[in-house]
């Protein structure tokens, strides 16, 4: 029972001794009483620092709460979490207890911190770790016989990420508090509240609203064996955080998918194939900016591409193939327009000799011309006209061939284009949102 209400207490660090039936000179009086009744006044060594086991003879439990109040840092590319965490640990001391109703109701006691045995509790994933706050010179006894420490770090811990999902994705990173020479035969460490209480109070202390949010904490216990033999107690801690992702939703997929659309309505622009060229290129130049962006945020050691990665590439590849498309059509026309130019070219030169031929003939058919009846001047005229109608015909036939095979590639590759988005899209869609 008081077990329960050790741990209530220390998880909302209610300091506060229950002493109201006394005055202010009575009370300080006690103080110097449980003061040297505790031996604190003779400084004793073996009584105050040294390892409560010793007199104990048995196993010693340390209670640990870890509480995350802040998450500062996520660096996707070292593969590193920094947090600010409060971590309140409790141990034994039989030394130190006392019985309440003689010190004027005393519940705990503030003492000096190096005057006592601590447990050497390290943090197995820390890359660095610093005090949030100065460290604290004290530490405080509770009549029952347990001592309480509370401190607050900055940690940088050591997280492997899955990006996989970038930006809709979420981390589950460990903590794992293990003593750093005592063994689960001389000391055990065990969680002080549970994951919903942690869970809730991290929340409710939690300093930040940054790009990440704070879903669960959930604490199991473990035993590891180092180098083979000693096997060590382990708390460990497993932090699931999860991306807030708007900002890269409007800042990167949705003008990525604009560029997408602007190049799907490209293909209805009624101008020269050099102004549809241009701007194509002009939308692919803008994907790779943002490719570029992503480089500086995603890690090169990733096992798998992100999606976001596949997406951008993919949409890229898209609007290259839609210009080898463009340049195809482009050459397509422009053959056709070539062979106008020439046939027209060869037909005008022909018409021209004929024309010279009627208007200069020879001498020596001259007076036979004279002589020829108005019928074969009406014959000639008429032969004359089919063959211009012929030729003309010819022209149109070769022009509109040429033009005709480009305007079946342009629709065909259209509406193949717009099937293969909608299917990447839905693909990715369905990846990316409800794995």
């Amino acid at each position: 029972m008081y077990l329960h209400w050790l741990m209530f207490f220390l998880a909302s660090m209610g300091w506060v001794s229950d002493a109201g039936h006394c005055n202010n000179t009575e009370y300080a009086a006690a103080r110097n009483k449980l003061f040297r009744h505790l031996g604190l006044d003779n400084n004793d060594f073996q009584i105050t620092r040294m390892w409560p086991l010793i007199y104990e003879q048995k196993l010693a439990i340390i209670y640990v709460d870890l509480y995350v109040t802040s998450i500062i840092d996520v660096n996707e590319k070292d593969q590193s979490l920094t947090t600010q965490v409060k971590i309140i640990t409790a141990w034994p001391n039989s030394n130190m207890q006392w019985d309440k109703t003689s010190f004027c109701g005393m519940e705990t006691f503030v003492a000096p911190k190096d005057m006592f045995w601590t447990p050497d509790i390290g943090i197995i994933e820390s890359i660095k770790t610093d005090f949030g706050t100065k460290e604290s010179p004290y530490v405080r006894l509770i009549h029952l016989g347990y001592i309480a420490s509370s401190d607050i770090l900055a940690l940088t811990t050591a997280c492997r990420m899955d990006l996989y999902r970038f930006p809709f994705d979420s981390h589950t990173c460990n903590i794992t508090l293990q003593s750093t020479a005592y063994s689960s035969q001389e000391i055990t460490v065990i969680k002080f509240s549970g994951a919903a209480w942690v869970t809730i109070e991290s929340k409710k202390t939690f300093h930040t609203q940054g790009e990440w949010e704070l879903i669960s904490i959930n604490v199991t216990n473990s035993t590891a064996k180092i180098i083979g033999l000693i096997e060590m107690d382990q708390l460990i801690y497993q932090i699931t955080i999860k991306r807030r992702p708007l900002l890269y939703v409007i800042n990167i997929i949705i003008p990525i998918f604009f560029f997408l659309v602007l190049d799907v309505m490209s293909f209805f622009i009624d101008g020269s194939g050099t102004d549809k060229l241009s701007f194509k290129v002009t939308l692919l130049l803008s994907i790779s900016v943002f490719l570029l962006i992503l480089n500086d945020n995603l890690p090169s050691t990733a096992e798998k591409l992100p999606l976001i990665g596949i997406y951008c590439s993919g949409i890229f590849i898209l609007i290259g193939i839609s210009i080898l498309e463009t340049i195809l059509v482009n050459f397509l026309k422009a053959k056709g327009a070539e062979k106008i130019s020439v046939e027209t070219a060869a037909i005008v030169t022909g018409q021209d000799d004929s024309v010279r031929d009627l208007q200069s003939p020879p001498d020596s058919d001259r007076d036979q011309n004279e002589e020829q009846s108005c019928t074969l001047d009406l014959l000639k005229q008429i032969l004359t006209g089919c063959c211009a109608t012929i030729q003309q015909y010819q022209r149109e036939n070769i022009s509109l061939c040429w033009t005709r095979v480009a305007r079946i590639i342009n629709v065909t590759f259209l509406v193949l284009y717009i099937f293969t988005i909608t299917v990447f899209l839905s693909v990715l869609r369905k990846l990316w949102l409800y794995m």
